[in-house]
């Protein structure tokens, strides 16, 4: 009988794509289990915070935002960065000079993006990956990729149950008790997916479950007025957290100018 066939195919690719599901998800529990422990006693440094929230790019946004509040960079409203001080505090801040050019003057976006590759930052996520806090590079795609292969199981097994209904071959068996018998590895795969949209944490591009726990624990401590509070809501939230006119309108057209030239490179 060819629905018997499709039967075993359907319960095929529900079985494979539900089995990689759960070893996918059982990884993902060893995993997190492990950076709880790593991630407790750990106070997040501004960097940190800014990498977990906002990947490289977040944290030389927070040190040109950092230096310009200090009077060491100035970013003018026309999207130029503007070497005060020359004069690094630590070596992000060292690469954030070097990438604006021994000229000391350069377009934000620029400058912005050679500050995000340069290698205190990779070795800022290197330290972040060995706590356990930052997603380590494919690791976010485990569980992701799982989901989709068991929601495109679902299809199939509908499709292939559907060819066995639709098909005029005759068959002692009644068409009511054949869709029934897809309906068990559709049911199976259906399961599946509300069990790991329930149980399988969700992983930002950037932070860890353990990440994401001392993220929320330092946003929820950000009530107060002082320049470090000012700094980690600028790190968690990114440049449209930025209160001064001057600096908004720095960003802005920092913005403007990306845009710009990614409209013309299209």
């Amino acid at each position: 009988m060819f629905w018997v066939l499709l039967l075993l195919l359907a319960w095929a690719a529900a079985g494979t794509a539900c089995t990689r599901l759960c070893l996918a998800a059982v990884r993902a529990a060893a995993v997190d289990t492990e950076e709880v422990a790593a991630g407790r006693g750990h106070d997040l440094t501004l960097y940190e915070a800014a990498f977990l929230s906002g990947g490289p790019r977040r944290v030389a946004d927070l040190t040109m935002v950092s230096m310009a509040r200090q009077r060491r960079l100035l970013l003018a409203h026309t999207g130029w960065a503007t070497v005060v001080d020359p004069r690094g505090r630590d070596e992000i801040e060292r690469s954030v000079i070097g990438a604006i050019g021994p000229e000391g003057q350069s377009r934000i976006t620029p400058a912005r993006d050679a500050a995000a590759t340069a290698a205190p930052v990779r070795g800022l996520a290197d330290r972040l990956v060995r706590a356990g806090l930052a997603v380590p590079d494919g690791a976010r795609t485990t569980v992701a990729a799982a989901v989709r292969q068991v929601q495109l199981a679902a299809l199939v097994v509908l499709a292939l149950g559907a060819t066995a209904l639709l098909t005029p071959a005759p068959s002692e068996m009644p068409r009511q008790l054949i869709a029934l018998w897809f309906a068990l590895p559709l049911a199976l795969t259906l399961s599946c997916l509300a069990i790991a949209r329930v149980e399988v944490h969700p992983y930002s591009r950037w932070a860890s479950p353990a990440g994401q726990r001392l993220l929320g624990a330092l946003a929820r401590g950000t009530g107060g007025g002082d320049d470090r509070t000012y700094l980690t809501t600028v790190a968690v939230r990114g440049v449209r957290a930025v209160g001064e006119p001057e600096l908004r309108a720095a960003f802005a057209d920092r913005e403007q100018h990306w845009r710009d030239g990614h409209t013309r490179g299209a």
